[in-house]
């Protein structure tokens, strides 16, 4: 047994071990190499777990050819001895978020509908280390705090990925030899932030800094997603001390907060009030934050989404112009 097959077998299997025999999981799959080889390690732990294991391939309708290559990722889990297997084919709507940002919703949609439909399953997601770094430094890049530096979580909700700790390269050497992964043509086109982020910032930093920049911005994310948790639990708790109504708080109370809490409560504030997190920025929050620290009778903020924030009669309000 090649070492690759027992790191990524061992990985799946650690993510696994909290659930009981007869468990449904699931795995997204798209056809590609990383998802493969995570689809062949969950038949293999699932059979010697007692576990009922599936998959989802999702078809966005975005490229000529996707329905086949949908149908031909469901058949290789089928291969694989995963059932039940199922291939969801979607027309993602023009504009929100821009194309990745809809595919994304669209897609999660769909396996949130499928995990349902299988019985509230869990379901797997083949990101791996590599994946992380670069989410980092894309995170990074927009300057939007640590919560984006943390990167993905292990576990959100559902989903999980067990591939987290583990080199795409080592990933890729576990896909089965009769497996054939399909090489989305999107991940070498450079229009894409994270392609680039890849294919020419990642290589750069390894050259001039040495081997392992990777791992350790995975690392980093993982320290940051402790210290955010922790920050997150904090504002939630102020959250609840200082509002007045749903969209309403006491500015009194949020001038106590230290400035990393009272971001938090502001932008959670926001974000509720209909602002899309993926466009609040930083700036953003500091802005709506002047209105709580230094107030010189200045007037509203506008925030993505039609939401402003106020403040009268010392409470910082947010509604939708919607």
């Amino acid at each position: 047994m090649a070492p690759a097959h027992l790191d990524v077998r061992r990985a799946v299997r650690a993510e696994l071990d909290d659930l009981p025999r007869g468990a449904t999981v699931l795995v997204a799959c798209s056809g590609g190499a990383d998802s493969l080889a995570l689809a062949a390690a969950l038949a293999w732990v699932g059979r010697r777990a007692g576990l009922r294991t599936g998959g989802v391939t999702v078809d966005h309708g975005l490229q000529d050819g996707s329905a086949h290559r949908a149908r031909a990722a469901a058949a290789a889990m089928a291969r694989l001895g995963l059932d039940p297997v199922t291939a969801v084919h979607l027309r993602v709507p023009a504009g929100g978020p821009g194309p990745e940002g809809a595919a994304r919703a669209a897609r999660y949609a769909a396996l949130d509908a499928a995990a349902a439909r299988f019985g509230d399953a869990c379901v797997l997601l083949g990101h791996t280390r590599d994946d992380q770094a670069e989410t980092v430094l894309l995170g990074l890049a927009r300057g939007s705090g640590a919560r984006s530096l943390a990167g993905m979580a292990p576990r959100t909700g559902r989903y999980r990925r067990p591939l987290l700790g583990l080199a795409r390269e080592v990933v890729r050497a576990s896909v089965p030899g009769d497996l054939e992964p399909w090489d989305d043509p999107h991940n070498r086109e450079p229009a894409y932030a994270r392609v680039r982020v890849r294919d020419q910032v990642l290589p750069v930093l390894e050259k001039e800094l040495g081997p392992g920049v990777a791992a350790a911005l995975a690392r980093s994310a993982e320290l940051l997603r402790a210290d955010a948790d922790a920050l997150d639990a904090e504002a939630e708790l102020a959250r609840r001390a200082s509002v007045i109504d749903r969209a309403s708080y006491d500015v009194a109370e949020l001038g106590r907060l230290s400035a990393a809490v009272r971001g938090r409560v502001i932008r959670s504030a926001a974000i509720a009030a209909g602002s899309p997190p993926t466009d609040l920025t930083a700036g953003h929050v500091r802005s709506v934050e002047m209105l709580v620290t230094a107030w010189r009778g200045q007037a509203g903020i506008d925030l993505p989404g039609s939401v402003r924030a106020v403040r009268r009669d010392g409470v910082l309000s947010f509604a939708s112009s919607r």
